[in-house]
């Protein structure tokens, strides 16, 4: 990630008056789920109509920036659990910026999200009553269940908001709580904008009603895990997930042949 471990250039560029910058995105990176992050990436760029900044979250750099440096836990799935929360900060603690878990695939223009935002908020994010069943996911991984589980896995942060300023800094991130952290505890309730529940559409528990094109997903989420893992190669929407990746590795071949 390199010089993306600090304030990014769409910030900087907004600061200096340089025009509208890149809507930027912030995507969870684990190492032992690249395609899945590659898979994400792509998905959000060939569907969006607005241009994007998207950035990997990578712990290691992080870490090597003395950014970010508290022991990873026992219940921490991925390497992500806790440095998404620095979103915004490495947005410069300005305008709006997303965040989001790795394991989704886009399905729709993320400028239809980006209408959504609404500056009376300091986040905004799908509001899930999701307790999962499992024990385990992806690769074995403990499975965890808590207050507003999965509300973290995609948010969008007002980066400016005083609240947020105050509550997300490095310190903070590597010191409070996991309680603290994914249940948005620095904040109101009144504070935590709503987002349908289509734009983190939960394989296993969201469902679709043909009759009904609102709940048509438009960002699905491989939650416990997708078909990268050979445990859920056979998952839920598993197809369009693989078939995103094939039309991936074409254009990566092509480059490279070029």
């Amino acid at each position: 990630m390199g010089s993306e471990i600090l304030p990014c250039s769409a910030a900087v560029a907004d600061l200096a008056g340089e025009g509208p910058p890149s809507f930027r995105i912030f995507i969870g990176y684990d190492p032992r789920e690249d395609a899945a992050f590659e898979v994400c990436r792509h998905s959000l760029l060939k569907r969006s109509s607005v241009p994007l900044e998207i950035h990997p979250i990578k712990q290691s750099e992080l870490r090597a920036a003395g950014l970010f440096w508290r022991e990873r836990g026992p219940t921490e799935s991925t390497e992500f659990s806790f440095t998404r929360f620095l979103t915004p900060h490495l947005a410069g603690f300005q305008g709006w910026a997303m965040f989001v878990d790795c394991d989704f695939l886009y399905l729709a223009d993320i400028k239809e999200l980006i209408a959504l935002i609404d500056d009376r908020y300091a986040i905004m994010c799908v509001h899930h009553e999701y307790a999962p069943k499992e024990t385990t996911k992806m690769d074995g991984a403990v499975q965890t269940v808590y207050p507003r589980k999965n509300w973290s896995s995609m948010v969008l942060y007002n980066c400016g908001h005083p609240k947020n300023r105050a509550a997300l800094t490095p310190e903070a991130v590597s010191t409070q709580t996991g309680a603290f952290l994914h249940r948005f505890t620095w904040l109101d309730d009144a504070e935590i904008g709503e987002i349908p529940f289509v734009w983190n559409f939960l394989v296993g528990h969201n469902n679709v009603d043909p009759n009904d094109p609102t709940t048509f997903p438009k960002a699905i989420h491989y939650t416990t895990g997708g078909p990268w893992f050979e445990r859920y190669k056979d998952c839920e929407f598993a197809e369009l997930w693989l078939e995103e990746l094939e039309e991936l590795n074409k254009e990566n071949t092509k480059i490279a042949a070029a």
